[in-house]
């Protein structure tokens, strides 16, 4: 579990010390996330008696199917405020998946957003859910900031951390993210083994037989590796990016799962 303490400037007095947990990347399809996990994280997440529930996306991986039964589990998530949510890449492979995804989670009380704006915390926070950032409907992310005037403190959820470069032109107190799982390989002294090879593929040396390939479409997984986890300041922005529950083969190492607790104070 981690704990970050974020300043926001204007935040209402009622919500200071005000607690989101923020659970992202399931990747529930019976082989990245187990049973066991999934439930000592919701076990974990109530344990906390949180105000508020953050799920920053990527519920399922390829088939949306295995949804039903992860929004089953997920409907035992309980906050005083409830819970909100925004989709990933995976959940929106094709239209028909992101609305079994969107269907599933709001029939288990989830306030799912696509492009919305919620207000569980009240109308002096409200909570705005973008769509993915590789669909084409994230183009209309400044329309939904729009309608909120600039002197209005505001959550921001949005499943990659590659949008807050975006994002930075708005007002974003903080941003929730996920995607990346933290690079789940982290070489110690060194960093995420992902962007180690990314680098590489991207530089002359790539063309040496010792350098790993990849199709050229799969250097966009992530941009930012700077952003990779943990809170970071994008401009005026915050963000915090969630390593994610579940994992990809060959495992996580030096980047363990997590569950993450957002304490909100008021800032200048």
């Amino acid at each position: 579990m981690e704990t970050v303490t974020v300043s926001i400037c204007d935040l209402p007095g009622r919500l200071e010390g005000c607690r989101i947990v923020q659970l992202s990347d399931f990747h529930f399809d019976g082989e990245r996330l187990s049973l066991g996990l999934l439930r000592q994280a919701i076990d974990r997440v109530n344990d906390l008696k949180p105000d508020l529930i953050a799920l920053t996306g990527d519920y399922v991986t390829h088939d949306p199917a295995p949804i039903f039964e992860l929004a089953t589990y997920l409907s035992q998530l309980k906050s005083r405020y409830g819970t909100v949510a925004v989709l990933g890449n995976h959940d929106n492979r094709h239209l028909g998946g992101r609305r079994t995804v969107l269907r599933s989670l709001q029939q288990a009380g989830i306030c799912t957003l696509w492009n919305d704006i919620a207000y569980p915390l009240g109308v002096d926070l409200p909570v705005v859910g973008l769509a993915d950032f590789w669909s084409r409907e994230f183009s209309a992310a400044h329309q939904v900031l729009k309608a909120l005037p600039p002197s209005q403190p505001r959550l921001v959820l949005s499943h990659n951390p590659d949008s807050a470069e975006v994002l930075a032109r708005w007002r974003v107190d903080l941003q929730l993210s996920g995607h990346t799982h933290g690079g789940q390989i982290v070489l110690p002294g060194i960093g995420p083994a992902a962007a180690i090879i990314q680098a590489l593929q991207l530089s002359p040396l790539s063309k040496l037989s010792f350098v790993p390939h990849r199709k050229r479409k799969r250097l966009k997984t992530v941009h930012h590796w700077e952003w990779v986890s943990g809170l970071h300041r994008v401009g005026t922005n915050q963000l915090y990016i969630n390593r994610g529950l579940g994992t990809y083969a060959p495992g996580r190492l030096g980047c363990p799962p997590e569950v993450t607790v957002v304490e909100l104070v008021r800032g200048e």
